[in-house]
């Protein structure tokens, strides 16, 4: 088992399942039919190539490359966790670039990157609960994001008929082949720049409460048991080098 996974950790083997993960996709986009609704404002963004910040769940993560335009020039925002890499990987080969960083690691370097993209006039993506959650629970990173850009945030979520939701904290909704799958965006939400009257816990608020209710939606059109947020007051494990410091 050691063995294994010093195997797993090699970056031959994370160049092999990134190229894997990236095929997957790619092969459900392919084979399954896919509805986009409430899409208008993001894509029109899209096509005029003007910013925005894109938020989604970090258990809808696998079929998001494919809620933005082929040719939108995307950052999204990784986590050094040991599954960072992979996913840096797997996003590039559909043509998305990451900037490594977390509301645990690296967060502010990660938000100056994030907000050096957006005044280029790029998209950038952010999973407000990741990477250890609560599940389904906004932390602060994505709200600090929209107040110092002046961008809106999309909340923007999925699902498929086939497929099957893991054991993992976040809930990961693995999508299966020859589905019929919706994709759902939330309407924008503005981040006033300044924190005034508890503004940014509003805005916080707004956008779990948004993504929240297009991931149940889309779990309801697809005929999918809803998967529920975890407490807000849940203790995250820390990794085991953090507890060790």
């Amino acid at each position: 088992m050691k063995r294994l996974k010093k195997i797993l950790k090699s970056d031959g083997a994370k160049a092999v399942i990134s190229l894997l993960a990236a095929g997957y996709i790619w092969f459900v986009s392919r084979t399954s039919r896919w509805q986009v609704i409430n899409g208008e404002a993001p894509h029109a963004r899209m096509t005029a190539g003007e910013p925005f910040i894109l938020a989604f769940w970090h258990g809808r993560l696998l079929m998001m490359p494919i809620s933005v335009q082929r040719k939108t020039p995307v950052h999204v925002m990784i986590s050094h966790h040991g599954d960072g890499e992979i996913i840096a990987r797997t996003i590039k080969h559909w043509g998305q670039e990451s900037i490594r960083g977390s509301a645990t690691k690296g967060a502010a370097a990660a938000i100056k990157q994030m907000l050096k993209v957006l005044k280029k006039g790029e998209v950038a993506v952010i999973t407000p609960d990741g990477p250890r959650g609560p599940r389904m629970r906004a932390q602060e990173g994505v709200v600090r994001l929209a107040a110092l850009s002046g961008l809106p945030v999309y909340p923007v979520s999925f699902s498929t008929t086939r497929g099957k939701i893991l054991g993992s904290w976040d809930r990961f909704f693995l999508a299966a082949p020859f589905s019929r799958g919706v994709v759902i965006w939330g309407d924008a939400i503005e981040v006033p720049r300044h924190d005034k009257d508890g503004a940014f816990q509003k805005a916080r608020n707004a956008i779990e409460d948004s993504l929240n209710e297009i991931t149940h939606a889309a779990d309801k059109a697809c005929g999918r048991e809803m998967v529920e947020p975890e407490p807000r007051d849940k203790l995250v494990k820390p990794h085991k080098k953090a507890a060790e410091n």
